[in-house]
Parts: C-alpha cells; structure tokens; sequence
C-alpha cells in the first residue's frame, strides 16, 4: 500500500507539518553537538542512539 504524500494534503497545516518537522530535528541535533549529549531515535523499529561526535562528523559529509 502506497502513503499518500504529505505535501499534497488539502490541509494547510499538514502540509507545512513536515518542513516543522524537519526544522524541529535539525535543531536537536544541534542541541546535542552543542551540550556534547548523545539523540536517541528509531530506525528500522530499532532504538538508535547518536553521539554528539557522530553529529558533528555527520555535519561535517553535509557540508562537505
């Protein structure tokens, strides 16, 4: 079964949910790299846990 795509919802704020979204996560990160502290996430139903080393490493590729 296919998921309908967000940005195509009828509902203003549904649409604009995910940039929030995206925003919102882009902030934690660096929130952890800047109080040294490790994010904990799922991926793939598994508890992931990212240190702020990783972060920055991971910030660094992006800039790259």
């Amino acid at each position: 079964m296919n998921k309908p795509d967000i940005s195509q919802a009828r509902n203003p704020d549904l649409r604009a949910s995910l940039i929030a979204l995206q925003r919102a996560a882009e902030m934690a990160r660096q929130t952890a790299i800047q109080t040294n502290t490790a994010i904990v996430l799922i991926q793939d139903g598994k508890l992931v846990k990212i240190t702020a080393q990783q972060l920055r490493e991971m910030a660094c590729m992006d800039n790259a």
